[in-house]
């Protein structure tokens, strides 16, 4: 089949905005313009931003892909794809593969040796941490954690020891109940909850986590959420200066008691007091 765009054939994942529409490269727009084959995550939403930037579609339609129909329509790009066609792939909203289902598809074309392409853009990850005001010479993304509470506090035991922020998506929802399980498991960490990126009622609200827990709970938030965790405060606590603090502690309280004040004052996850607190008492 003949070739009908300007754009070289191959898989383009392309970056959209987060939030204002003029948050988009002019590279985007090239492709958006002159691929063979439109495919979205969210098609009205692609549609919607190609009307605002005058992109016509003319003969062409934009084909659904998404997390429940893609191994139905996954054969169908690919399709397009063998035949040396270019294939544009744009999320609901930011940059493809993060939080998204296009990974699939990506990982097809690469299996058959399809040349993939990306066109950076917007990334809610990345406007976060330029807002949040926390660490960013190293973060690491985990997305979306589990609902409920018992995985959830799993999942965030298992990145307490991560030394750098941590980076989260969350549902307005599920943010108070996911702030108070971030409290109880990291202990009273800096954290920053940044609401709506780049749209009219962008909010970034810092404080620590409990603190954030609260505020939360007694005002649930609304539209799209970035989390943000700061790092242990492990680096700047030796383990001698925390075994000193449980001592006194233990001294006058029970070891849950304890270990939830020390590791509030500290900064210190809360799994790793434990641990210590343990070895503790068992040393006695």
């Amino acid at each position: 089949m003949a070739r009908s765009g300007t754009v070289e054939p191959g898989l383009h994942l392309v970056a959209v905005p987060i939030g204002s529409a003029r948050d988009i490269t002019l590279r985007a727009l090239d492709i958006l313009a002159g691929a063979d084959v439109l495919a979205a995550e969210d098609t009205r939403a692609l549609r919607h931003l190609m009307e605002i930037h005058g992109i016509p579609l003319g003969a062409r339609r934009i084909l659904p892909y998404h997390d429940h129909n893609g191994p139905a329509a996954r054969p169908r790009l690919l399709s397009a794809l063998r035949e040396g066609r270019s294939v544009a792939y744009c999320s609901e909203a930011g940059t493809p593969l993060i939080a998204d289902p296009g990974f699939q598809l990506g990982l097809a074309a690469r299996a058959e040796d399809i040349a993939v392409r990306a066109a950076p853009g917007a990334s809610a990850v990345l406007t976060a941490l330029c807002v949040a005001g926390l660490p960013t010479d190293r973060f690491y993304f985990a997305g979306f954690l589990p609902p409920k509470q018992a995985a959830r506090r799993t999942a965030l035991a298992r990145l307490a020891d991560i030394p750098g922020t941590l980076v989260f998506y969350e549902s307005p929802k599920r943010l108070a109940a996911f702030l108070a399980d971030a409290a109880a498991t990291l202990g009273a960490r800096d954290g920053a909850v940044c609401r709506e990126l780049t749209k009219r009622f962008e909010e970034v609200v810092r404080a620590p986590l409990p603190d954030l827990a609260e505020r939360f709970a007694a005002d649930p938030a609304r539209g799209e959420i970035v989390v943000l965790i700061d790092r242990a405060g492990a680096g700047t606590v030796s383990e001698d200066d925390l075994r000193g603090q449980l001592q006194v502690a233990l001294e006058t309280m029970s070891v849950k008691s304890a270990v939830k004040s020390v590791s509030e004052k500290t900064g210190v996850a809360r799994k790793t007091v434990y641990d210590l607190a343990l070895n503790l008492k068992d040393g006695a």
